[in-house]
């Protein structure tokens, strides 16, 4: 497997795992469960602004973020939308890659002002790697308040997007 198609799947992964947590973030309680659905909403916009970092860092391109996170707390369903339109965009653009872009450093500014400099490829597998990271945090939240997260693994996530493996060889 080249480096480009593992980073498809380990995103296409991460996207489909985001969408299983949001869906189970369905069954948390707007009004008994307010602090931990707020918690759980501050993780995930974290998530977000870090991924739209990145994607103004692959671009090469300013972004308005002067920290990770923002200082409103966007709804369930508009930070759900908005993973979804940052997953897409993550999924279009592995695609147009090759080997040698994937390798190329770029320079960039973190938001407390230190440079830095990855290549796009590591750029990719940190994106895949924080998500992974933060969501297993959201997954937390829901289990102390007796809410099953979901199993997010990337096992469960290849066998059940290519229900083949499954056979016999």
């Amino acid at each position: 497997m080249s480096n480009a198609s593992l980073l498809t799947s380990l995103l296409q992964h991460k996207a489909w795992a985001n969408q299983e947590l949001f869906d189970e973030l369905q069954h948390l309680d707007p009004l008994t469960q307010q602090n931990e659905l707020h918690a759980a909403l501050r993780i995930l916009n974290h998530i977000h602004v870090v991924e739209r970092i990145f994607v103004a860092n692959l671009q090469g391109t300013d972004h308005d973020y002067t920290a990770t996170n923002t200082t409103e707390t966007p709804t369930l369903n508009e930070l759900h939308q908005a993973a979804q339109k940052t997953d897409r965009w993550y999924l279009d653009y592995v695609a147009t890659l090759s080997a040698e872009q994937l390798a190329e450093r770029l320079h960039f500014t973190f938001v407390d002002g230190d440079a830095g400099c990855m290549s796009r490829e590591e750029m990719l597998a940190h994106i895949v790697t924080h998500g992974g990271y933060h969501r297993g945090a959201v997954g937390r939240i829901m289990a102390q308040v007796q809410l099953a997260p979901p199993r997010d693994i990337y096992t469960r996530f290849l066998h059940q997007d290519q229900p083949q493996r499954r056979e016999a060889s």
